[in-house]
């Protein structure tokens, strides 16, 4: 065991990033998706808005954070995989090497519904290309329709993983990358405008701020509290081994808690942006703030029936930006682990996992296509959603939580971490004692057992 406390020597011949800026850029694309600009804004809304905000802004200092820098101490000290990680940082065969495991199923799992869900922004491009029209209750059929269309979901799903990847074969430069450079500025730029349009073009900027960042507490309740530290966990995505993987491309030079406290105020700062510009739109015309998941394909195309394709076109556009960098990332859990683990070149590892994923996808895009679980029939999408939300990103975040405070050497954690002082011991009493309990909370509330709800 004594050479796993040795860092691997960092060479080219695995693949780095080019830059600090680069590494930045698609490690807080990863982290910023649908989670942000679709999920995000409507569990605001559904759990009263700025009490919300402010217990989720505390979930991501306190477990968020944490998480992703173990993460990613995790893979830049290995410059391994989720699995090869575990492996290298306690030994092989070691027990430890299952939340490995667990983070590249994750990531599997997560991949295969999540494109489809991509792939229906995609196609709202075009329908807001050729402009929404009719009522809400026309608009809303249009929807159920669209989703209980097989061939339309799948065909959807396809044209998104081929897009996905496509971008994971250029390899972590000229593919992954190069990529995000191009869609996190973009995305950036599109989120503005429609954040400046909300507020100075419409008049529900001021309820829309005042919503967001005025907390009423007597709003929330403790599922709210949970749903913040479950959000908190899925956005940064930690517990799903993506940034174990992008942090095994790090150089050793690179401040990994500079750039971790970097990618999360970049990620939280998009989900506050995007929920200015949604809410701003939906109090301008009177709608209700706690519409839930049919915000983003049933609500809005109703407003957007008002505002036209100005903001309608930008608007799924963004969306589209944000879900590919996430799938990307994804795709690259799954195939690093065959490259590195399996000795496989890039383009076999990366069309055979994704032509395995879009198969998987395939099923979750059959709505009609449903199977018995926890007592009623559901399709694909709903389990493999539930499964991966509630079972398999808190209990990976746990594991690494307690890996990295508990399991790896003191020194290991301050090296990594780049200091070993009041910073560092803050850090680490967090992520000892705080950490885990909220994320054993999630897990618990997950299963339906905490004393304290009433399931």
């Amino acid at each position: 065991m004594a050479d796993q406390f040795q860092p691997t020597n960092t060479t080219d011949t695995r693949g780095h990033w080019s830059s600090r800026y680069g590494f930045v850029l698609a490690a807080a694309g990863s982290a910023v998706g649908l989670g942000n600009i679709w999920k995000f804004p409507y569990i605001a809304g559904v759990y009263g808005g700025g009490a919300f905000v402010l217990v989720y802004l505390g979930c991501v200092a306190l477990v968020g954070l944490p998480l992703m820098i173990s993460e990613l101490i995790i893979g830049r000290r290995t410059q391994e995989n989720p699995v090869g990680a575990f492996q290298k940082l306690h030994r092989k065969g070691s027990p430890w090497q299952g939340a490995g495991w667990l983070g590249v199923a994750a990531a599997f799992t997560i991949l295969a519904f999540y494109s489809v869900v991509s792939g229906r922004v995609l196609s709202y491009i075009i329908r807001a290309i050729s402009g929404f029209e009719g009522n809400a209750s026309q608009i809303n059929a249009q929807y159920d329709a669209f989703v209980a269309d097989p061939y339309s979901s799948a065909l959807w799903h396809t044209l998104f993983m081929l897009l996905t990847i496509v971008i994971v074969l250029g390899g972590i430069k000229q593919g992954i990358e190069r990529c995000t450079r191009v869609l996190m500025p973009a995305l950036l730029v599109l989120l503005t405008g429609l954040v400046l349009y909300g507020l100075f073009a419409t008049n529900g900027g001021d309820r829309a701020l005042s919503f967001l960042f005025e907390p009423d507490f007597s709003k929330l309740s403790a599922e709210g509290v949970l749903s913040a530290l479950g959000h908190a966990c899925f956005t940064l995505s930690v517990g799903m081994g993506a940034m174990i993987t992008y942090g095994s491309y790090m150089r050793r030079d690179t401040s990994i808690v500079r750039d971790a406290v970097t990618i999360s105020i970049l990620d939280t700062v998009i989900a506050l942006l995007a929920g200015i510009a949604i809410f701003s739109l939906v109090f301008s015309y009177g709608v209700e703030p706690n519409a839930g998941p049919g915000l983003i394909f049933e609500t809005l195309p109703v407003l957007f029936v008002e505002t036209g394709r100005l903001v309608s076109i930008p608007f799924f556009i963004l969306l589209a930006f944000a879900a590919l960098s996430s799938t990307i990332s994804l795709l690259e859990v799954v195939v690093s682990y065959l490259i590195d683990e399996r000795g496989w070149k890039r383009t076999p590892a990366t069309l055979v996992m994704g032509g395995v994923i879009w198969g998987l996808g395939v099923l979750c895009a059959v709505d009609s296509l449903k199977v018995p679980f926890r007592g009623a029939d559901q399709s694909f999408f709903d389990i493999f959603d539930f499964i991966a939300s509630n079972y398999m990103l808190p209990f990976g975040g746990l594991l690494i939580c307690i890996f990295v405070a508990w399991v790896i050497r003191s020194d290991i954690r301050a090296e990594e971490f780049g200091s070993s002082g009041a910073l560092y011991k803050t850090t680490m009493f967090i992520l000892k004692f705080i950490t885990p309990l909220a994320v054993l909370a999630v897990l618990l509330h997950g299963l339906e057992l905490l004393p304290f709800m009433d399931y």
